[in-house]
């Protein structure tokens, strides 16, 4: 019997499963993916706000700036990717520059630090490309960008390591309690026991409570984003975080430098129906181009390299509600985690443990927080990289030339400890596949590595999911 059973491993679940580590505890994960950080996680901003946005008050507010400050200890431990950009909010007219020192004050009570005023001329000295009509500016140097698939890869990894265990393709069907102990099962025919369940499921968190508790305080109203992606040598373009002034959608559509030279323009806000819908629209991209405008001059449209939407698991609740269950001891919720979810989810982690759990357990002595830093070939001086061929001839073998990823860092990323046998997952942790040709060079190069390491047919290697090979069959067999 599991003491813990996790359900979902986005950024969320993963931190968490990180945070229980640390103790004698038997913990499991599952994941109705196929892969770990596919839903809410894969598709978003990136950034890590300084906390300025939330209400005062809110658990939104304090955990927004306390895992802002969380992040310095990820990278530290993790080597998680991290991009001190700092943000600018625009305001474009009179009513805004007013609203904008509401925000001040609101960012104040918020305990945001070093924040200032700048005038459109002082911005611009900075930022040479914000539209010159902004009225008025509130830099906010704490912003940061990560890198979430990373940031949750990673957290991920040093849990297993520390004991955890995760099950993907575990879709929970059925949860009851009896005797103070629940029975999960999923799709897959399988059944988990655990003495307690922490229901991190994302835009999915009020189906599953709803399997032990039918009447929950919240229900998730999906909200959609679509995003423009522009190729990393739009690089310099922006170097900082640029917000509009925030409004009943949220934070506005924004410019967000990545931490691997490319530069994301939105997200729309649009309330879906449809917890899958990831579709993006004509309509949707023109309202980017149309919102961006109020920022920004020459916006490098032509180096547009591809588009995404994601779903964002907003709640009627308007905040976090990680709470025990009212009525089922032993079930915590952790739901409505929209934004600012990224910057939020190493303090929900610890918020979860300490406050609501109240876990008062010592640390076991073979916890070990630190993640072997993974190598990034292209990162490396000439020196390092020779010494690396002599002992590693594969890393001298450059497989996606976008991005100068090599074969054997694909290798790495097929094998690691959260491994990967898909083109998306080796795509997600060693990103292959995402440049300006978007695998339509390495794609096949990446598909025939991933059949001769798993030992498959190629036939039988998919993209994503369970059922989704790219190719049907072997048209030319030798004879």
């Amino acid at each position: 019997m599991y003491d813990f059973t996790i359900i979902g491993a986005g950024i969320v679940g993963s931190l968490i499963a990180r945070e229980l580590s640390k103790y004698d505890l038997k913990v499991c994960v599952l994941e109705k993916e196929n892969d770990v950080a596919n839903v809410q996680t894969r598709a978003n901003s990136a950034i890590v706000h300084s906390g300025h946005d939330p209400k005062h008050g809110t658990l939104k507010a304090r955990l927004s700036v306390e895992g802002n400050k969380l992040y310095e200890d990820l990278e530290k431990e993790l080597h998680i990717s991290l991009l001190r950009t700092g943000a600018f909010v625009c305001a474009k007219d009179k009513d805004e520059v007013n609203d904008m020192k509401k925000l001040y004050e609101n960012a104040l009570l918020n305990q945001v630090k070093d924040m200032e005023f700048l005038s459109i001329e002082e911005a611009r000295v900075l930022e040479p490309n914000l539209n010159p009509s902004i009225k008025k500016v509130l830099s906010l140097p704490t912003t940061k960008v990560c890198f979430p698939w990373e940031v949750a890869f990673f957290a991920l990894e040093n849990a297993i390591k520390n004991g955890v265990e995760l099950h993907r393709n575990a879709l929970v069907t059925e949860i009851t309690h009896t005797n103070h102990m629940f029975t999960i099962k999923t799709k897959d025919n399988q059944t988990y026991q655990t003495k307690h369940v922490i229901n991190a499921a994302g835009v999915y968190t009020d189906e599953i409570a709803t399997l032990i508790n039918p009447n929950i305080p919240y229900q998730i109203k999906p909200r959609k984003g679509e995003y423009y992606v522009l190729d990393k040598s739009v690089k310099g373009y922006m170097e900082h975080v640029i917000y509009p002034m925030p409004s009943k959608k949220g934070k506005g559509v924004l410019i967000t430098p990545q931490v691997h030279g490319n530069i994301l323009l939105g997200p729309t806000s649009e309330w879906v129906s449809d917890k899958d819908d990831i579709s993006t629209s004509l309509k949707g991209l023109h309202y980017i181009k149309e919102h961006i405008k109020d920022m920004a001059i020459n916006v490098p449209y032509h180096l547009i390299i591809r588009q995404f939407a994601g779903v964002r698991s907003t709640s009627t609740y308007e905040d976090f509600y990680i709470q025990e269950d009212d009525a089922v001891k032993g079930f915590y919720h952790v739901a409505g985690v929209d934004s600012p979810g990224i910057t939020a989810a190493p303090a929900i982690a610890k918020y979860l443990v300490d406050e609501v759990i109240k876990l008062s357990l010592p640390v076991k002595h073979t916890f070990n927080p630190i993640l072997q830093k993974k190598i990034v070939y292209k990162d490396l001086s000439k020196q390092e990289k020779d010494e690396l061929h002599q002992d590693k001839p594969l890393y001298g073998r450059i497989i996606c030339k976008c991005e100068d990823i090599t074969e054997q860092e694909i290798i790495d990323a097929i094998h690691g400890p959260l491994g990967s046998d898909t083109i998306k997952g080796v795509k997600k942790r060693a990103r292959a596949g995402s440049g300006l040709c978007q695998g339509g060079y390495c794609e096949s190069l990446v598909l025939r590595i991933i059949a001769r390491e798993t030992h498959k047919p190629l036939h039988e290697v998919n993209y994503d999911q369970k059922e989704t090979q790219i190719l049907d069959k072997e048209s030319k067999v030798g004879s």
